[in-house]
């Protein structure tokens, strides 16, 4: 219809009016192939606003998103080309500013009108859809319509590699709103979880870290339930890390305090294992926060020395794992700590002390700085028993100075 509208306004020399009605024709054509397509994954990547987003829902609603919104999220999905999404991005800025559609004083030429209608045409009108748009709809249609088993999961890895960066994110979104999507099936979860495992590598640290960010929108907005998706969508891929930091602290934060609570308990090589687990999904390669980051140093060197009665042996490969990933100034914390008064006693019992060469050899290459060396060597080339290491007045001064160098 409105092609026909344009070449009436063309035959007539209403240039103006023509380019008006061109792009009237390519949203159309873009609305209907979004439509078509998927709507809620459309709608999921043109919205980041969960506040917005709960509003979005029937082919009705696509008229509540800007040209430009449109534009971007077709772009993403690979209903139009990069380039095409340049030239666009120029037709709908002369539409705006040269057309009939708003009062102005530009003279629109027809070479010019020719170029547009050229770049609408071949960019979004008769446009075919690419392999990738084809095979990701049926991904999308498996996920809400079938059970995606682990080997189909599988053998939608050799696409989740072959996409660009902006497409594999625009997927991420779409799964993602699928995921904490209230009118989702337990069994759309489950799918999404399947393909997650080969997706989640490819995804942008920018992106991941958005979903914390929505995570703590939804919760901050009451939406209790989406909340929870979130949660549970961040936890199937380890992403507590890219929790908002307030969020993270006051988590990491009580993580910590149940760990020191079950070394302490009967049974503490049972109960350990997997708090330490938990403890290294939120840190990820991540500094620990500040706020939590000298108790979070105190504990897992009280857990790594162990209790006189031995060490919670299944725990021991995640307490290395997070202890080599101290940054200088966490082992230079970690120094002071396990050459301190707290861990004195513990340290006159015999796996204490062995535990402690081990500690002592992971800290060792991360210690930089003449404060920290110092103490450093001083620590190599003590001769007396180990739970004196804080009584000795050579330690004891290096251990000031390097505590008012990390102040």
């Amino acid at each position: 219809m409105y092609l026909s509208k344009f070449m009436f306004a063309v035959g007539a020399g209403l240039f103006d009016a023509a380019l008006n009605y061109l792009w009237d024709e390519t949203i159309t054509e873009l609305r209907k192939r979004i439509v078509n397509y998927d709507l809620s994954y459309f709608f999921d990547l043109a919205v980041t606003s969960p506040e917005k987003r709960k509003d979005l829902k029937g082919p009705d609603d696509l008229a509540k998103i800007t040209d430009d919104e449109l534009i971007r999220a077709a772009a993403a999905i690979g209903f139009i080309s990069q380039l095409g999404q340049a030239q666009l991005d120029l037709v709908r800025h002369m539409r705006n500013h040269a057309s009939a559609a708003h009062p102005n004083q530009h003279e629109l030429g027809s070479f010019a009108l020719l170029s547009f209608a050229e770049t609408c045409v071949k960019e979004v009108i008769m446009l075919p859809e690419s392999p990738t748009m084809v095979a990701t709809s049926r991904l999308l249609a498996n996920v809400k319509q079938a059970t995606v088993s682990a080997e189909e999961a599988a053998s939608f890895a050799p696409l989740f590699a072959g996409l660009r960066r902006d497409q594999t994110d625009a997927l991420a979104n779409g799964l993602f709103g699928i995921y904490v999507s209230t009118t989702s099936a337990p069994q759309h979860r489950d799918n999404v979880r399947e393909l997650l495992t080969y997706l989640w590598p490819h995804v942008a640290p920018e992106v991941r870290a958005n979903f914390g960010v929505r995570y703590a929108r939804y919760k901050a907005n009451l939406d209790q339930a989406q909340a929870a998706f979130a949660r549970e969508f961040l936890d199937a891929v380890g992403g507590s890390v890219y929790l908002p930091d307030d969020i993270r602290i006051s988590e990491l934060d009580g993580l910590i305090d149940q760990l020191g609570r079950v070394h302490d308990e009967w049974d503490n090589f049972y109960h350990e294992p997997p708090v330490a687990r938990k403890i290294q999904d939120f840190i990820g390669d991540q500094p620990v926060p500040l706020g939590v980051r000298e108790k979070y140093i105190r504990v897992l060197t009280t857990v790594y020395l162990g209790r006189k009665s031995g060490i919670a042996l299944a725990a021991m490969p995640t307490y290395q794992a997070l202890i080599r990933n101290f940054t200088p100034d966490e082992a230079a914390l970690a120094l002071l700590e396990v050459t301190g008064p707290n861990h004195s006693a513990i340290l006159s019992f015999d796996t204490p002390q062995l535990h402690f060469t081990e500690y002592f050899d992971m800290l060792r290459p991360k210690l930089i700085g003449i404060p920290a060396i110092a103490l450093r060597d001083l620590v190599s080339s003590f001769t007396g028993p180990k739970e004196k290491f804080h009584l000795d007045a050579q330690i004891d001064k290096a251990r000031s100075a390097l505590t008012s160098h990390l102040s």
